[in-house]
C-alpha cells in the first residue's frame, strides 16, 4: 500500500512538471500571439526554422549520396542518340543555348528508353454541358498538342495510367512558394505562375532485375490564362521534361525566359540544344551495381 502511495505521488509530480514544461513552453507563444507585429515575427520565425531544415536535409541527402566516389552508381556515359535527333541537321547554322543547361548531381536529364510515356489529367464529370468540362477539355487538347510537337523530334507517347508515365502533367496552379526578405525580414510572396516543372529520382526495375538509376517529371498547368497560353506553357515545360533544364534569351524559342504576346513554335535552336544535351554523359538510364 505505501509503495503505492509512493508511486502515485510520484506520478503526480511528473504529471506537474509536465505541465509545468508545456507551460513554459507555450509562454513565449501566449505572449507573441497578443500583438499584431508579434505575430509577423513568430510567422518569419517559424518559416525561417523550416527553411534551415530544409538546408539542413537537403545538403545530408547529398552528403551520403557521395556521388562522385559511390562505387554503387554508374558512371557517366552517353546514350545513343534518338533517331530523330541524331537524323536532325540544321542547315543554316543557327546556332543554340546549350551552355545555359544546367546539368543535375547526376548528369543530364536525358531519356534513354523510348517512347517516352507521357500522362495527361483528364476531367471526371460527365456533363457535357457544363462550361467548366468544356474548358478542361481545352486544356487537355493543349497538353497533347504540345506532346505532337515535341514528338517530331523524340518518341513520345501519351499513357492513360499516371502510374505508368514518365512525364505527368497535371491541371493546377503552381504553389506559391513564400520567402523572407533578407533586408527587412520580412515575408515576401513571390507572383504567381501559370506553370512550373519538378523532377525526382528513383531506381527502377528492369527485366534483368538490376535496378536502373531513372527519372520522372510532373507538369503544373494553370487552368487560368488563355488558351493560347496554356498551349505555349504546356510546349515550354514540356521541353525542360525532356531535358532541357535551362532558358534561352531569345524570344524566338520556345525556351525563351518569359512568356510573350506571340508564342513561337519549336525553333531550330530549341532542337540543336537538345540534341546536343543527349550527346552528353549521364549516369541516368544506367544500371546500379549490386553486390
Amino acid at each position: 500500500m505505501v509503495k503505492s502511495l509512493g508511486k502515485l505521488k510520484t506520478r503526480c509530480k511528473k504529471v506537474k512538471v509536465r505541465r509545468l514544461l508545456s507551460q513554459i513552453f507555450l509562454l513565449p507563444f501566449y505572449w507573441l500571439f497578443n500583438n499584431f507585429w508579434q505575430r509577423r515575427l513568430l510567422l518569419a520565425w517559424g518559416l525561417s526554422i523550416c527553411s534551415c531544415l530544409f538546408v539542413i536535409f537537403t545538403n545530408i541527402d547529398f552528403a551520403s549520396a557521395s556521388l562522385d566516389n559511390n562505387p554503387a552508381l554508374p558512371s557517366l556515359k552517353a546514350h545513343p542518340l534518338p533517331t530523330q535527333l541524331a537524323k536532325w541537321q540544321d542547315v543554316n547554322n543557327f546556332g543554340d543555348y546549350f551552355s545555359e543547361i544546367k546539368p543535375t548531381k547526376l548528369g543530364y536529364l536525358v531519356w534513354s528508353e523510348f517512347p517516352v510515356k507521357v500522362y495527361i489529367e483528364r476531367p471526371t464529370e460527365t456533363d457535357n454541358t457544363s462550361a467548366s468540362l468544356r474548358r478542361f477539355e481545352q486544356w487537355v487538347e493543349a497538353a497533347l498538342k504540345a506532346v505532337q510537337e515535341w514528338n517530331n523530334y523524340l518518341p513520345l507517347v501519351v499513357v492513360e495510367q499516371r502510374e505508368n508515365a514518365d512525364i505527368i502533367f497535371l491541371r493546377s496552379r503552381p504553389p506559391l512558394k513564400p520567402s523572407i526578405n533578407p533586408n527587412t525580414g520580412e515575408l515576401q510572396l513571390p507572383r504567381a505562375r501559370s506553370a512550373q516543372t519538378n523532377y525526382e529520382f528513383y531506381l527502377k526495375k528492369s527485366v534483368s532485375n538490376s535496378p536502373v538509376l531513372s527519372h520522372k517529371f510532373t507538369i503544373l498547368i494553370s487552368p487560368d490564362p488563355a488558351l493560347a497560353q496554356i498551349q505555349s506553357a504546356a510546349c515550354h515545360e514540356l521541353g525542360h521534361a525532356l531535358g532541357i533544364w535551362g532558358h534561352s534569351s531569345l524570344e524566338t524559342d520556345v525556351m525563351y525566359f518569359s512568356q510573350v504576346r506571340n508564342p513561337p513554335p519549336i525553333s531550330a535552336r530549341d532542337i540543336n540544344t537538345l540534341k546536343r544535351i543527349y550527346q552528353q554523359p549521364t549516369r541516368l538510364g544506367w544500371f546500379i551495381k549490386t553486390k
